[in-house]
């Protein structure tokens, strides 16, 4: 119904209705339980993230209602003084700074075995949905994460999955302490094992302190992943007819088992990312009284900015809804407009730089040696706007192979248009 009725894109025209009529804001919301201010000028947003965290904390109520149904001591919501040690933390497991983590080789390979084994199904078969993609991508990731161990066990994931879906209540739906009680188990089991060349491995070595809370920082990096597949299912299904897809077959088509960043694959990834932001709302509150260029706002309130409004404003960027991957390619691309799908500034996402490795790895791995073709209606056109809301989940792909380049019928893939 979402897609159906293109909530995101009512959005973005709602916000922009809205700046016109009272400027630029932050706008408060007449709210009788919270005070929020809509935040709609980009120097503002920059202001936001760069003071992180503070005067503006990224542990909100809403997120600490939220996240403590599975992670109540994760980075997100730490206070002041528990987050530079959990940060320290999660960037040393994570090799934030690096495009090519430090155990990227057996990433790779991982992200190769699991996505093996899903082509060759589909092309028995003709056909691969987006279940089945993510079920494989499942797999990968319990691997990367917790080891080969792992692979199998769907009930971490699921645990995880129905704490999340009691999450998105926050504190409108009571807390089930059985099932966190079970999926923390489940997860120290793993964890327990650290096998050598997974993030549990690095999460047993890496020094913390009594702050560090080191297992609670995982259940984050599960969630992370699991909004890294729905990018690369939509990235799939623009490429599909786009352009674009010439270019990444230029950078794929050579592609063998060492890890490389990839850099327009990547920026194939941060394009979903951008027009279909899987956080579509940053959120902040202030910890002080806060000057802005329309009044002050008092401490607690909460700072809503939302990621639409500011990736897909027609008005501000004439592109903005079409699949322009060089966006990315170029220096500072976020410098003067928030293009934030991994928020920025100092509680920028530690595991960008991991989850796009693994993203882009597994979307060249998918299209190197296959054509996946949307199943028609495509609800994406290479000739029209692309919609403001687009559902991942019901995506079918057609599975073609490939024998030097060509498809059986002897067409060309770079073309970038199915045949």
């Amino acid at each position: 119904m979402s897609a159906r009725w293109d909530v995101d894109g009512r959005a973005v025209r709602l916000l922009q209705r809205l700046r016109e009529r009272h400027g630029e804001g932050p706008l408060r919301l007449r709210l009788p339980w919270r005070s929020v201010a809509l935040v709609l000028a980009p120097h503002d947003v920059h202001r936001i993230l760069r003071d992180t965290p503070e005067p503006f904390t990224p542990a909100t109520k809403e997120k600490r209602a939220a996240l403590g149904h599975f992670q109540p001591h994760g980075l997100l919501v730490s206070t002041a003084s528990q987050r530079p040690e959990r940060r320290r933390f999660n960037e040393a497991v994570l090799d934030t700074p690096h495009a090519v983590h430090r155990f990227a080789p057996r990433f790779v390979t991982v992200v190769g075995e699991e996505a093996g084994p899903l082509l060759e199904r589909g092309t028995t078969t003709g056909t691969v949905d987006a279940g089945d993609i993510r079920r494989a991508w499942w797999r990968a990731v319990r691997r990367i994460v917790l080891g080969d161990g792992a692979a199998d066990d769907e009930e971490v994931t699921d645990l995880l999955a129905a704490l999340r879906r009691d999450a998105n209540w926050g504190y409108l739906h009571r807390r089930r302490p059985r099932v966190r009680r079970r999926f923390d188990a489940v997860l120290d089991d793993h964890l327990d094992r650290a096998e050598p060349g997974s993030l549990a491995a690095l999460v047993a070595s890496t020094p913390g302190t009594p702050a560090t809370e080191p297992r609670q920082q995982v259940p984050q990096w599960l969630f992370a992943f699991d909004a890294a597949s729905l990018a690369l299912l939509r990235a799939m299904a623009v490429l599909d007819t786009h352009p674009a897809a010439a270019t990444l077959h230029d950078e794929i088509d050579d592609l063998d088992d060492a890890p490389r960043p990839l850099p327009f694959t990547r920026a194939c990834i941060l394009e979903s990312l951008r027009l279909w932001p899987t956080t579509p709302a940053l959120l902040r509150d202030t910890t002080t009284a806060t000057q802005w260029t329309n009044g002050t706002l008092a401490a607690g309130t909460a700072l809503l900015v939302y990621v639409p409004y500011f990736h897909r404003d027609a008005t501000q960027a004439p592109a903005a809804n079409r699949f322009d991957p060089h966006l990315w390619l170029a220096d500072a691309a976020a410098e003067q407009w928030p293009l934030v799908p991994f928020s920025a500034g100092p509680a920028r996402c530690p595991g960008q730089n991991l989850t796009l490795l693994v993203a882009s790895t597994m979307l060249a791995t998918l299209l190197r040696d296959h054509e996946l073709s949307v199943r028609a209606p495509s609800p994406v056109a290479v000739d029209r706007p692309l919609p403001g809301t687009l559902d991942p989940f019901g995506l079918v792909f057609d599975v073609r192979g490939r024998v030097d380049g060509e498809l059986p019928d002897g067409s060309d893939h770079r073309r970038g248009t199915r045949p």
